[in-house]
């Protein structure tokens, strides 16, 4: 009995976790903006964070490793995957810990999770923007790859809504107009992967700005 009562319980958690992956929806693009997707898609692949300074670049990665590593429990893959990401969503304008969050969220961090409509890999890419601004022959389940096209398909939504964030994830994972996946990931985001720089590199900036 407490054997069915386990197996109907992880069922039921793996439905709620499915119910929120990706479901982008295919839309026309013009093409202007396909060409711009097309081009920021092709760039070179950058195997280093967009942090300018290295402590700053050590310190974020420490702590998020450390937030991480329950997830992802091997250092090496952790690693590459932080740089990676880093890399990715700021090259593409977004937030790097929102899109830990819209991860979290999406694929609970499984590399090779398949969503019931089709979506792939940690941000659950949608297989028909490979034919819109890639190509076939790319593996949404490879790593670069997944998060490149990821951190460009949120940036694309939120230029479409005017930077309105919750609509832009609202479009993402296919509830335009629905409140609960928004939601899930900003809350994500704000509980888990929120960051505050360390004390020199926030004064740093300040001087930089003046």
């Amino acid at each position: 009995m407490r054997k069915t009562t386990r197996g109907l319980l992880i069922a039921a958690m793996l439905l709620a976790s499915a119910a929120h992956a990706g479901g982008q929806r295919e839309e026309a693009l013009a093409a202007n903006v396909r060409a711009s997707l097309q081009r920021a898609l092709a760039d070179t692949a950058v195997t280093r964070t967009a942090f300018r300074e290295r402590a700053d670049e050590h310190a974020w990665l420490e702590e998020m490793s450390r937030r991480l590593a329950k997830r992802i429990p091997n250092e090496a893959e952790r690693l590459e995957f932080l740089t990676t990401l880093h890399w990715e969503a700021s090259r593409a304008g977004v937030d790097p810990q929102l899109m830990l969050g819209l991860i979290q969220v999406e694929s609970g961090f499984r590399k090779y999770a398949v969503s019931p409509v089709g979506a792939r890999g940690y941000t659950q890419v949608m297989p028909f923007w490979l034919e819109a601004i890639g190509s076939p022959d790319h593996n949404l389940f490879q790593l670069r790859t997944n998060l490149r096209y990821g951190a460009l398909i949120l940036r694309h939504y939120i230029d479409i809504e005017r930077g309105d964030l919750f609509r832009a994830l609202g479009r993402y994972n296919g509830s335009l107009g629905r409140p609960e996946y928004p939601n899930l990931v900003v809350g994500a985001w704000k509980r888990h992967w929120d960051y505050t720089p360390p004390t020199r590199s926030a004064s740093a900036s300040a001087d930089v700005r003046s």
